[in-house]
């Protein structure tokens, strides 16, 4: 059996495709610029209204949240002892200074300090060739033996001379002379002697001795120099350091309250450097000046120092403070919150709702960066010190207490309804 055969699927003819070109394609990359440009022009004329809509909204939260907090820097105010200073400006005086010469005339042939040294009053500092006093002084000795024997010699001769007159062998006259030659010989004999102690103390001269107990300055005269005791240089300067004084002027006015203290007791003084940041030594005051300068209206007054450890020097300039009386139990806060207005002086007092309220305040002694607050403060209460120019009545603020933690479920302590 032959089967038929399938017919054959009908074939479509397809029209070639015209050549393809660039016009559609561009077309459409127009219309997506155009749409995108009128987008940036959309919102770029909708962004003044959004803009406005969101400041609003910002503005409107910030009502909400009220006014803003300022950070600030506090302290509190606390009772202490406020001491009341006079202070003046001085120099470091040695309580003694000396220049040492030499008293008699020759070469110097050693020198037994070196420059710098503390010696003691009595130390032996140089020696001047001594032989030539040395001849002085033997031949100041040989005279004194010659006349002394002579005068020996007369003496008994006048002892004789009046065994003699009492046995009417000899005149008075002979005896009245023979008193008056051993007379003239005890004063020969006495200037002789003076003579050899004269020897002696040129002799002593050749070693020069420290007058005193002090620091040795730089050498002036070296060894193998002919010295002279006419020379006005000196051979060295010797300045006592320990103890010393400093000299200063106070204000005449404040001498009546100076001399009140001092006659209830002795005064303390300190002495700090010229920029008043280091404290030098601690004195006592000594002694005060007999009369006032009229051309400065001001006295001096004279303080000692122990200064083991030279830290005053001679002719240092050095402020010091005389400690006039100390105040017990005051309110003491720091002098950096203490607010001036052209009417009044107060200081931004920080309350319990953490708001601050101005206080009016008045300021007694200042000393070291601390102020008295004679009134309308208590201990206790804080006061802002740093950013008190950001502030207003009323202001609320966020305190950080100088020197203390800062503890959100703790309240500052307040003493707003109250005055001292």
């Amino acid at each position: 059996m032959v089967e038929n055969p399938k017919p054959d699927a009908t074939v479509v003819p397809v029209a070639p495709m015209p050549p393809a070109t660039g016009r559609p394609r561009r077309r459409r990359w127009l219309w997506v610029a155009a749409v995108i440009a009128a987008a940036g022009v959309g919102a770029y004329l909708a962004w003044p209204t959004v803009t406005g809509l969101t400041k609003k909204s910002d503005s409107g939260k910030r009502a909400a949240k009220g006014p803003p907090t300022i950070p600030v820097t506090a302290a509190r105010a606390r009772k202490g002892d406020m001491p009341v200073y006079v202070s003046g400006l001085g120099s470091v005086t040695p309580l003694a200074t000396v220049t040492v010469k030499s008293r008699v005339d020759g070469e110097l042939i050693k020198v037994h300090y070196r420059e710098g040294d503390t010696v003691a009053a009595g130390d032996v500092l140089m020696e001047i060739d001594p032989r030539p006093y040395q001849v002085q002084l033997t031949q100041a000795e040989g005279q004194l033996a010659r006349d002394q024997a002579t005068l020996d010699n007369a003496r008994i001769d006048l002892s004789r001379y009046q065994t003699l007159l009492k046995q009417n062998a000899i005149p008075e006259q002979q005896v009245a002379t023979q008193r008056s030659t051993v007379a003239q010989n005890e004063g020969v004999v006495k200037s002789d002697q003076g003579q050899v102690d004269a020897a002696k103390l040129n002799l002593t001269y050749t070693r020069i001795t420290s007058p005193i107990t002090g620091r040795i300055g730089l050498r002036l005269v070296d060894a193998g120099n002919i010295v002279h005791a006419s020379d006005s240089n000196g051979l060295v300067v010797i300045t006592q350091m320990d103890p010393t004084s400093v000299l200063f002027t106070i204000a005449q006015d404040q001498l009546p309250v100076v001399m009140q203290k001092m006659r209830n007791g002795s005064l303390s003084v300190d002495a700090f450097d010229r920029d008043m940041k280091v404290k030098l030594a601690t004195g006592r005051l000594s002694t005060v000046d007999n009369q006032i300068d009229q051309t400065t209206g001001t006295i001096r007054l004279r303080a000692v120092f122990s200064n083991r450890g030279n830290n005053l020097f001679p002719n240092q300039f050095v402020n010091a403070r005389l400690l006039q009386e100390t105040k017990r139990g005051v309110v003491i806060i720091p002098e950096a919150a203490v607010q001036r207005s052209a009417n009044s002086t107060f200081a931004y007092v920080v309350q319990a709702n953490s708001t601050v309220a101005q206080r009016k305040i008045q300021i007694g002694t200042t000393d070291a960066g601390n102020a008295e607050v004679s009134s309308g403060l208590q201990a206790g209460d804080v006061i802002v010190m740093s950013g008190a120019d950001k502030l207003d009545e009323g202001s609320k603020v966020n305190a950080q207490i100088a020197g203390e933690q800062p503890d959100k479920n703790m309240p500052l302590k307040s003493h707003a309804g109250k005055r001292s």
